[in-house]
Order: structure tokens, then sequence, then C-alpha cells
């Protein structure tokens, strides 16, 4: 006998890996969505570029392709012994960083400058994952083409709310306050 481990084995090993990092994606994605709000006040007064989807939209879209993601990643990590699988799960932790980092400097810190420099970094860091992913598992490498058309997209509507808002949305406006009467 000159395998590893049996077809039965390695899908059981997917399975149990899948089980942990689906929801450890999707519960990232979600906390990565706590660090602000496309209901922000500043984000509501910010001219939308034409090609701005139906906001209903990003909740959907961001599911499916965390899902994707997290079985991604568990194809990676249940490659062992594969070539590759440590730059592999190493690129995906930084790109999954990046990623949740994304939310905290456009709608947290309110930066549409910054927020187009952190998504730039997410698809090179993206693309060098799909790469690495390809190298171990082709069909790990597969399920991430969504969610780079993703980022790519992504990318380009974070530069045209900056195009269309030069100043980054830091024009003179009213300042929030809440009334409380006693």
């Amino acid at each position: 006998m000159n395998v590893i481990a049996s077809k039965g084995q390695l899908r059981a090993s997917f399975m149990r890996w899948a089980l942990f990092t689906v929801p450890l994606v999707v519960l990232l994605g979600f906390l990565g969505g706590q660090a602000g709000s496309p209901d922000s006040f500043w984000f509501r007064s910010l001219v939308k570029p034409e090609i701005f989807p139906p906001p209903a939209a990003f909740g959907i879209v961001w599911t499916i392709l965390y899902v994707m993601i997290g079985l991604s990643l568990a194809l990676i990590a249940s490659a062992w012994g594969a070539k590759g699988r440590g730059v592999a799960l190493v690129l995906f932790a930084i790109q999954l960083v990046i990623n949740i980092s994304w939310t905290y400097v456009f709608f947290g810190m309110q930066n549409i400058l910054n927020g187009l420099i952190v998504i730039g970094a997410l698809a090179v860091f993206l693309i060098a994952t799909v790469i690495a992913s390809w190298r171990v598992r082709r069909s790990a490498a597969l399920l991430l083409l969504p969610y780079l058309a993703w980022v790519l997209f992504a990318t380009f509507l974070n530069y045209e709310f900056l195009r269309v808002n030069p100043d980054g949305g830091m024009q003179e406006r009213p300042v929030e306050t809440q009334r409380i009467e006693l």
C-alpha cells in the first residue's frame, strides 16, 4: 500500500476541518462587520457611486463568500503533508486579518483613502493566497475565485467612493447629537 490515508479518512479530515473553519470564518466576518456600519451618518452622507449595489446585496454576498472561504481553508488545512500547505495557511491568515481590518478603516475610522490602501493590500494578498492554494489543492483555489472577483469589484467601488467624495466625506456637516430630557 503506497498511500498515507484512505479516501474516507481524507474526507473525514476535511469534514472535521470544515466544521471548524466555516463557522470561524463566518464569525470573523461578522465580528469584523461590527467595527463600523454603513448605517452611520457619515456613510449615509457620502455621495454614492453609480456602481453602488443595493445595500442588502452586501450581507448576502459576504455570507456566501465567507462560507466558501471557510471551505477553501478546510481543504488547505486538511491537506496534511502537502507541499506549500504552511505558506498557504499563513497567507490565508494574513488576508483574513486584512479583510476584517478594512471595515474598521473604512467605516470605523471613516477613511476612504486608507480603506482603498487596505483593500488594495487585501487584493494582493488574496491573489498570493489563490496561487499558494492552487499548489496545495486546486479546488481550494477555485473556491476563492468568487471572493477575489468580489474584492476586485470592492476595490474599484472603494476607489469610486474616493473619486466622488474627494474630501473623504469630511465636508462640514452638523454633528450628531442626542438630546436627553430629564
